[in-house]
């Protein structure tokens, strides 16, 4: 194994532990939760069974919802779709936050490599988006689109870097690193992300290698100023 395929290797392995280290923090809450209200059931006070069985089953349906979306944007590796569709997926995941998304005919139709790809954008750009906000998935004829829009909704340098691949591996962290693995999916597609920041929020964007002028965070000319809303 050359100097290269060892560098590939640890990069691989780093990214995979981080994953694993942020499902494992996303699902403890519900699952902790459920292990709460079996605890509770054991109680003679029927009001008290009540509200076990209620939180038990609010939390149950939270990490299934989870897991679900997690098997799909990190799991999938081609094939058809077993679960619900992804436009689904994404609408569980957000069904108890305060962001609402779009998620455009068009999009669905796309080959399912590509919706994966969309899916794991719609997560990273959600994350920013604490009071709520809107997000608009649509697919055209350059790539994939999402727009991000909301109060306060700004990427972090860390993220943008990530999505740039230009963090390196070592100094990845559980939050970084669904935007590193995102840019990995557009670099296997051929493709990369650019962010272009817009004055209510931000939009990511899938564009193929070959179109030059702009790098992965957008800094072209007018990018920051010339963008347009989908």
């Amino acid at each position: 194994m050359n100097v290269t395929e060892l560098a590939n290797a640890a990069i691989d392995l780093r990214v995979a532990e981080l994953l694993a280290a942020r499902l494992c923090h996303d699902l403890i809450g519900p699952v902790a939760a459920v292990a709460n209200g079996a605890e509770l059931l054991a109680d003679d006070d029927p009001e008290f069974a009540r509200d076990a069985i209620a939180l038990v089953g609010d939390s149950a349906r939270k990490a299934n919802r989870r897991l679900q979306f997690y098997r799909f944007v990190y799991g999938f590796t081609g094939g058809g779709v077993t679960g619900p569709p992804p436009h689904q997926l994404v609408a569980d995941l957000l069904e108890e936050s305060l962001v609402s998304c779009g998620y455009g005919q068009a999009a669905r139709g796309l080959p399912v490599e590509r919706q994966k790809l969309a899916c794991n954008m719609l997560a990273i750009a959600a994350e920013p988006l604490i009071r709520g906000g809107r997000l608009v998935l649509e697919a055209e004829a350059a790539g994939l689109e999402v727009q991000a829009t909301g109060e306060g909704a700004r990427l972090s340098p860390e993220i943008r870097a990530a999505l740039g691949l230009s963090t390196p591996a070592e100094e990845l962290s559980s939050r970084t690193v669904a935007a590193y693995f995102a840019a990995l999916l557009a670099r296997r597609l051929e493709s990369r992300i650019v962010i272009n920041e817009q004055p209510t929020g931000f939009r990511l964007a899938v564009v193929g290698q070959e179109i030059v002028g702009q790098d992965a965070l957008g800094s072209s000319a007018g990018a920051s100023t010339g963008s347009r809303s989908t």
